[in-house]
């Protein structure tokens, strides 16, 4: 059986998402698509660019640190249509507060280390650089 237009492989699908077969596997597992993926006649996976464009939204949501959990309730409440608009909304909303909470902890961070670099610095300018923060042998 000849592949159609708009077919793509697992291992092409692999290529365009960043993620690896094992993992698209997994995701088909965990019931991660918004779809069941269909078979060739020789029993291989047949996914659509449709797929890939949702699996490139979960790569951005798992990265931002989605729970899988999450995701696969978003997944659910995809695949179910319309209707559910406003609990996907929360959903993301949700999310979108988390994000912005780490965000900001993460610039706090950035701040702390930024300080210590500018410190680091002056030091290294001054020469005083010798022995600043050297661990001292116990006694």
């Amino acid at each position: 059986m000849s592949k159609q237009a708009g077919e793509l492989s697992i291992g092409e699908v692999a290529e365009a998402t960043g993620l690896s077969v094992h993992a698209l596997r997994f995701f088909e597992r965990e019931g991660l698509f918004l779809r069941p993926i269909p078979r060739s006649s020789g029993g291989r996976r047949v996914y659509e660019r449709a797929d890939v464009e949702w699996l490139l939204l979960c790569n951005r949501l798992r990265a931002s640190g989605m729970p899988i959990a999450m995701l696969k309730e978003f997944a659910r409440l995809v695949r179910s249509g319309p209707g559910n608009e406003a609990d996907r909304l929360a959903l993301l909303r949700e999310h979108e507060q988390a994000v912005r909470a780490k965000i900001s902890e993460l610039n706090a961070d950035l701040e702390v280390i930024h300080n210590k670099v500018l410190a680091y610095e002056q030091h290294v300018r001054d020469g005083t650089a010798a022995g600043v923060w050297s661990p001292t042998p116990s006694r």
